[in-house]
């Protein structure tokens, strides 16, 4: 090599170290992409780019380093690491990208605490008693009994009841409609198959029962005593006539935000009966082969009436109620200290919400996060964490919560996805949460699982 070759060797040495240090991620790129073996070349003290852009605490130029694969285990004429660097001058944001550029290692400002949460849809009065679908000979005679109760649905909404009429009710005066036999009998016998739906029978009187008993299997006698919930759907014009009886119930329509307004407990039942009912009516053929197919199991299975059906060979999932998972993600910046929110054209002006994102076939709960964060934001995700779940009756998806902690900062967002996203500060965020203050913007109402993940972010100790 020539002294000229030397010098220019040098320099380009030092305007990398220059741009690491002063976080020039653009010239940085660039630079490596003239000379790649530079990455990791070292000055007269034995320091990196990797960790001049650690004591700084660029975590873009840490991130591109560590893409374009520079070895994070060079130690400089003190024996510390880019990591050590990180770690003496406060950066946790960096140091959580070099510890693990993968993210399967929690976050240092991440709990390590797990509770169970208890979403809207999530909560539920009954006990769902599934070994009770193939007695059909105990599920027909609650039918007819006296205490059993009915949910009645026409074209998916529930029919609900005001205690002090439609005028002057309030959110919390809406609840279900409790039929009994008597009621629903013309339409029970009127009703087309896969309209019935056998939802279980009440939790508190059941649990009761169970412990008088110290906990046995409960005689004939004593399961005739057990109340048996029921959902029925029936359709528009028998839901017509049935309204001008009862001036007092109406269906709520349309489902979103409308289901909202009900008792937790109702809403879970709600949930149940409202997503197997959509499944009867979105799937009314077999889909392995268009036949026509019988209802079994009071509800919860189809069987394809053609005998050489393969469907009916072996367990298959087009036989049972479909449920559709979806992540949902609160996404925090590298500084713990920020949250990533969007929002899409449909909703009203000034929303903003946790990004969610359906779980593509063979595909793992984090790697659908990652995915999603990705493509709807342009935003790169390392470790995921999971919250809670929430059932989503809209028709049947299951909301997996998860708190997901990025590993680049840089926006840029999808239109074909969602309208907008942003990082928004703890302050900013608390302000619309626990003030009140909603002139900026404004989350989820609380029972939505959106809401909840981004109160547990705000309820987190960052410790920065």
């Amino acid at each position: 090599m020539t002294d000229f070759e030397k010098n220019l060797h040098r320099d380009a040495i030092s305007q990398l170290h220059n741009f690491a240090a002063v976080g020039d991620a653009a010239k940085l790129k660039a630079l490596l992409s003239v000379y790649p073996s530079l990455i990791n070349a070292a000055a007269d003290n034995g320091w990196t780019a990797l960790m001049y852009g650690a004591r700084n605490g660029h975590l873009e130029v840490v991130r591109i380093l560590l893409e374009e694969g520079c070895d994070r285990t060079i130690v400089n004429k003190s024996r510390q690491t880019a990591l050590d660097i990180a770690k003496f001058w406060g950066y946790k944001h960096i140091v959580n990208l070099l510890a693990n550029v993968k993210g399967g290692q929690r976050p240092t400002f991440l709990s390590n605490e797990t509770r169970e949460y208890e979403n809207y849809f999530g909560l539920t009065l009954l006990d769902r008693r599934s070994d009770k679908r193939t007695d059909t000979k105990w599920l027909s005679k609650k039918q007819s009994h006296p205490t059993t109760v009915y949910i009645l649905f026409s074209n998916l909404s529930p029919l609900v009841t005001l205690g002090g009429g439609k005028e002057s009710s309030q959110q919390s005066e809406i609840k279900l409609c409790r039929l009994h036999h008597k009621d629903v009998e013309q339409y029970v016998n009127q009703t087309e198959d896969g309209t019935l739906i056998f939802l279980g029978v009440e939790l508190q009187f059941y649990t009761n029962l169970l412990a008088a008993c110290n906990g046995r299997v409960l005689q004939e006698d004593e399961e005739d005593g057990l109340v048996a919930w029921f959902a029925l759907s029936i359709d528009s014009a028998s839901a017509e006539e049935f309204k001008q009886k009862h001036e007092d119930c109406y269906f709520l329509h349309p489902p979103v935000p409308a289901l909202l307004q009900l008792p937790e407990k109702e809403a879970g039942v709600v949930a149940q009966a409202r997503s197997v009912l959509a499944w009867h009516s979105r799937y009314r053929f077999c889909p392995t082969c268009g036949s026509a197919t019988k209802i079994e199991e009071a509800g919860y299975k189809k069987t394809c009436l053609k005998e050489d059906c393969p469907s009916l060979q072996g367990v298959h999932n087009t036989s049972y109620p479909r449920v559709d998972p979806v992540v949902i993600m609160q996404v925090i910046h590298p500084d713990g200290n920020h949250c990533l929110l969007g929002r899409q054209k449909r909703f009203p002006p000034g929303m903003f919400t946790c990004l969610a994102g359906f779980v593509e076939p063979g595909e793992t709960i984090e790697d659908a996060v990652r995915r999603e964060v990705e493509e709807e934001a342009g935003v790169k995700i390392g470790h995921v964490q999971y919250v809670s779940c929430q059932p989503w009756p809209m028709p049947s998806s299951l909301m997996i919560g998860c708190l997901a902690v990025a590993v680049s900062t840089e926006i840029k967002v999808d239109k074909n996805e969602i309208e907008d996203a942003r990082w928004f500060t703890r302050e900013q965020v608390m302000e619309v949460l626990v003030k009140g203050n909603q002139r900026s913007f404004f989350v989820p109402p609380s029972r939505a699982i959106a809401h909840q993940l981004i109160k547990h972010w705000i309820g987190m100790n960052a410790n920065l």
